[in-house]
């Protein structure tokens, strides 16, 4: 009897289970890819002339949708908003310059990296800041849950400056800040330099940060492996085919960068 009824129950579970489809089931099933895009770091993210996303990101989402035969939508999201879309399940993925850190991948899955950038300072004209060293006792800004504000903050504190940091929702507060003077140098990414101080007469490149190289992912959820390796695939498929590099030449210009980290197997 109490073999019939371990069968019993053992058969019961099995055919009551709901059955799980994950991310790359619901986006085809759905007919919709829900893309996370930051929209306001050009030239990989931002509005046009008609108010319509594009950039770098932009494109790349639309590629995937394509590959997936399904509609893109874009959501404009904040720095900080990254991570928490995917977490409540409001967007399949995110493309938004996200570095793959450790203590992000408890919270969430990333792709390869698809995406390389450096960390690198707008500073206001009149600041004086040429050098990394100039910056010590000027007033530094960085939008809030980004790589750089962390790195910067690391350092802030061993100069005992923590008290001249700004931090600001997204970066056009902080390229706002730097050219109205209320901030000395704003730290972004190498490939937003140019577009910003062609927008800002009175902002000027400055120095590279002294951090490392930052390998950017895709985000997904992180228990759906089968979602975070289509998105591997697909990365690699971007490049095999030539389209980052056409992506990357199209919005940055120039090379695009190695993305294979050095030492590792990708």
């Amino acid at each position: 009897m109490l073999k019939k009824l371990v069968a019993l129950a053992a058969f019961t579970t099995f055919t009551t289970a709901p059955a799980m489809a994950d991310t790359l089931d619901d986006v085809v099933d759905r007919g919709t890819l829900r893309c996370g895009v930051v929209l306001d770091f050009p030239p990989i993210g931002y509005r046009d002339a008609n108010n319509e996303p594009a950039g770098f990101d932009v494109d790349y989402c639309n590629d995937l949708s394509a590959a997936l035969e399904v509609e893109a939508e874009i959501l404009p999201l904040t720095w900080a908003e990254r991570l928490p879309v995917i977490v409540t399940g409001r967007a399949d993925v995110v493309f938004g310059a996200t570095s793959d850190s450790l203590e992000r991948a408890r919270t969430v899955g990333f792709s390869i990296p698809y995406a390389i950038y450096y960390a690198q300072g707008v500073v206001n004209a009149d600041s004086g800041i040429e050098t990394f060293e100039d910056i010590r006792g000027k007033r530094v800004a960085a939008a809030i849950g980004t790589v750089p504000e962390q790195e910067w903050l690391k350092i802030a504190a061993e100069w005992g400056e923590e008290g001249n940091y700004q931090g600001y929702q997204s970066e056009n507060e902080v390229f706002l800040a730097v050219a109205q003077g209320k901030a000395d140098i704003g730290i972004t990414t190498n490939t937003a330099v140019l577009p910003i101080t062609q927008q800002y007469e009175t902002v000027a490149a400055g120095p590279r940060m002294p951090w490392t190289t930052d390998y950017t992912s895709v985000v997904g959820k992180r228990q759906d492996v089968t979602w975070l390796n289509f998105l591997n695939l697909f990365v690699t498929y971007q490049v095999r085919s030539g389209r980052y590099q056409e992506l990357w030449g199209k919005y940055v210009g120039g090379e695009a960068p190695e993305l294979r980290i050095p030492g590792v197997m990708y």
